[in-house]
């Protein structure tokens, strides 16, 4: 598969990025970036990146920050409504769980990724759990704490370690484990702090891949390796000994079934034009997913330029290659 689609992404920095781009000659493209989530600077990274990458290509683009500017009056809406498409580049809640792209809808501006339903459903962790579940597909055992009530009455299992996260959050904020009571009440009220709902997962030792969509098409696998307990935080955007391998270490059987499966995974939440899939390894070769991100990050460390580039796309083009997909609908 590798082999096709680097053909294929070839093809897309020579003849296709010039046919996207005189097809929006004359016309504006609005990146929203920023936004008032906990991760704002995230986005605001992205956004810088591919606002200068449209520029770049030729394509009128602007920046609107929601946090700043209202969408739905005055100044901010009368920018939004003068665009041709938008750029997503928000991260987090009000970008990344429908909201946006429901404004987007009301306004008839064809918008990049996730429509309002699969970004809303893929937001939530606990929801997209029990959607993978109902397909048959793997991920690790979870429980939901929204409440010190229902935090005394847990009944988790101490033999083996928890991942505590919010439920509708994203780039490892407010992400930590428990390998015990005490530390369980910790972990829950540190991530209380971004939603009332608390996802509480079986922590999966083992190798993390994480593998990214393009117009229904998967990248090639990427492994992360960290020196940390899990791929948190820190290791995303603060240390500069995270180490990213592509290829992946895995067999070409092995990295097509786990490219066959993050495709399932991302087609099962309805989810369309771009997105990224999380997924872990354990010890006897399982694979288990663990969460897809609809609004990816786009910045000099992100995961979806970094497969894109390995099968010859770059950030430049891989821009382009989004922004053709912008549409409306679910």
């Amino acid at each position: 598969m590798s082999g096709t689609i680097k053909d294929d992404m070839n093809d897309t920095r020579n003849g296709d990025m010039k046919r996207h781009a005189h097809a929006l000659e004359g016309k504006r493209v609005a990146v929203l970036m920023g936004g008032d989530s906990a991760e704002r600077e995230i986005s605001l990274n992205s956004g810088r990146h591919v606002l200068s990458a449209l520029q770049a290509s030729g394509v009128e683009a602007v920046a609107i920050d929601p946090s700043e500017e209202m969408l739905l009056s005055g100044p901010g809406l009368e920018l939004l409504v003068s665009c041709d498409a938008a750029f997503i580049a928000l991260h987090g809640a009000g970008g990344e769980d429908g909201t946006v792209q429901a404004i987007l809808e009301y306004l008839k501006v064809p918008y990049t990724g996730s429509g309002v339903q699969a970004s809303s459903m893929a937001m939530d962790k606990r929801v997209t759990k029990q959607i993978w579940r109902a397909e048959a597909l793997p991920t690790p055992e979870f429980a939901l704490i929204s409440s010190d009530a229902a935090l005394q009455g847990s009944s988790l299992d101490f033999n083996q370690a928890w991942i505590v996260k919010p439920s509708r959050e994203g780039s490892s904020i407010g992400m930590s484990m428990a390998r015990s009571a005490d530390e369980l009440a910790a972990a829950y009220h540190a991530a209380c702090a971004y939603d009332s709902d608390v996802l509480v997962e079986r922590f999966v030792e083992g190798e993390e891949y994480t593998v990214a969509i393009l117009n229904d098409q998967p990248l090639p696998a990427v492994q992360l390796i960290t020196g940390r307990t899990f791929y948190d935080y820190e290791a995303k955007y603060l240390s500069g000994q995270t180490e990213y391998l592509i290829p992946c270490g895995l067999s070409q059987e092995e990295e097509a079934r786990l490219q066959s499966l993050c495709l399932s995974a991302y087609k099962a939440m309805g989810c369309r034009g771009w997105g990224r899939v999380d997924v872990m390894r354990d010890a006897k070769g399982q694979f288990w997913l663990l969460e897809v991100n609809t609004v990816p990050g786009m910045t000099q460390r992100s995961l979806v330029p970094m497969a894109a580039k390995a099968v010859g796309l770059e950030f430049d083009a891989l821009v382009m290659e989004i922004l053709s997909s912008a549409t409306l609908g679910r």
